[in-house]
């Protein structure tokens, strides 16, 4: 149906009802551009593209685990990111250059001692870019009042004022400590305009290898020591299986000892006891059989004390009646001069008489002498002339 078509009432509900939708659809659309804006913006002052921003450079012997876009840290702090990675020329010292770039306001924390090491990352090979602070030296950029970079140093300038210093015999320090002063004063010999500058100011690295040649060189080592280690595992399971044999046997040395163990545990409750060691040695009734003994002994010596007493008391009194027969008998000899005398007389009579009965012909057999079986010997003839005595006892 045309529009002419219809009522005059129907063209009026359907002209509001357009300009309704009209209206609905450019609001929509003026959210969506405010939305869209609103996003690039906070996506532009998430990334820092509203703040300034000074490019450096710094060269690495490989490029292994960097790339466009990763984060340069600084402090702890991401302060910016890698630009770009390209390789440098085949006669170059170093194998690749690292271009990135560092937000205000960290770029005052680097100075011509600051250098970039290429820290790891994780255990995958992956590293990241890391300034380190400089403390010795002049700054790499300057700065007015506002904070707001002016000017980056002139490395060609600044290589050359301290190769005169160096020349003049100053020191490392006392030669950054002149340059920083130059560098105050002479700001527009040292620094030149960083709008005009288009190089990279660049950093000495402090290259450290990264994770996976770190791990190949581990792995190394660990093949190196392989073969050591596993004589080594074989001696220490000899030794486990010789242990294990030896408590074997201590197990069984233990068996056997037990009841000897038993036993002396027994002897030592025996012993606990006053007087215990000599009723284990003594056999029983031993001790009373000893102190009977021992009381025996002691009313035999105490008898026998007594008995001697009497003994020597007796023999005292024997010698006493001894040495008065003696002396009486001194005394008789003393008085009678004569008694020993005629003790002798008796004496010689009684042998005279022995001898004549020796001589007589009824007793003269009672006194033969007893033959032997030896040969006697021939007597002696007597010589011509001779006698016998009056008492021989062959004398017919």
């Amino acid at each position: 149906m045309a529009l002419q078509d219809l009522t005059p009432q129907l063209r009026t509900r359907l002209s509001r009802m357009e300009r309704a939708v009209g209206w609905f659809v450019l609001l929509a659309t003026a959210l969506l551009l405010f939305g869209f804006g609103y996003y690039i913006y906070n996506t532009a002052a998430r990334k820092g593209w509203f703040i300034q921003k000074v490019n450096y450079s710094t060269s690495l012997n490989t490029a292994t685990g960097l790339k466009e876009g990763d984060p340069v840290m600084l402090l702890g702090f991401t302060v910016g990111e890698v630009t770009a990675v390209e390789a440098n020329n085949p006669w170059d010292p170093y194998g690749v250059t690292i271009f990135f770039r560092v937000k205000k306001p960290y770029f005052g924390y680097i100075w011509t001692d600051s250098k970039v090491k290429a820290a790891s990352a994780d255990f995958l090979g992956g590293r990241r870019l890391e300034i380190l602070k400089g403390t010795i030296g002049v700054p790499t950029v300057h700065e007015n009042t506002n904070k707001v970079a002016v000017g980056i140093l002139n490395a060609k300038r600044f290589s050359e004022e301290y190769k005169t210093l160096t020349a003049q015999g100053k020191s490392y320090e006392e030669a950054m400590k002149a340059l920083n002063s130059e560098a105050r004063s002479r700001r527009k010999d040292f620094y030149e305009p960083l709008k005009a500058a288009t190089g990279h100011y660049w950093l000495e690295p402090a290259e450290s290898p990264a994770v996976t040649e770190r791990l190949e060189a581990v792995v190394d080592q660990v093949q190196k020591a392989l073969p050591a280690f596993l004589a080594l595992t074989n001696q220490l399971t000899l030794l486990l299986n010789n242990g294990v044999n030896v408590t074997s046997n201590l197990d069984a040395v233990t068996a056997s000892m037990k009841p000897a163990a038993e036993n002396l545990a027994t002897l030592s409750k025996q012993l606990h006891g006053p007087g215990a060691l000599g009723n284990w040695l003594l056999p029983p009734g031993g001790p009373d059989q000893i102190a009977s003994a021992l009381t025996n002994a002691n009313s035999l010596v105490a008898n026998t004390d007594t008995n001697l007493t009497l003994l020597v008391s007796e023999l005292s009194r024997s010698l006493d009646s001894l040495a008065g027969i003696t002396s009486n008998l001194n005394s008789q000899v003393q008085l009678n001069t004569n008694l020993v005398k005629s003790v002798s007389d008796t004496i010689v009579h009684s042998d005279e008489f022995i001898q004549g009965l020796k001589r007589h012909w009824l007793l003269r057999s009672a006194f033969k002498t007893p033959k032997t079986n030896s040969p006697s010997a021939t007597p002696a003839t007597a010589p011509a002339g001779a006698t016998r005595a009056p008492n021989d006892p062959f004398r017919k």
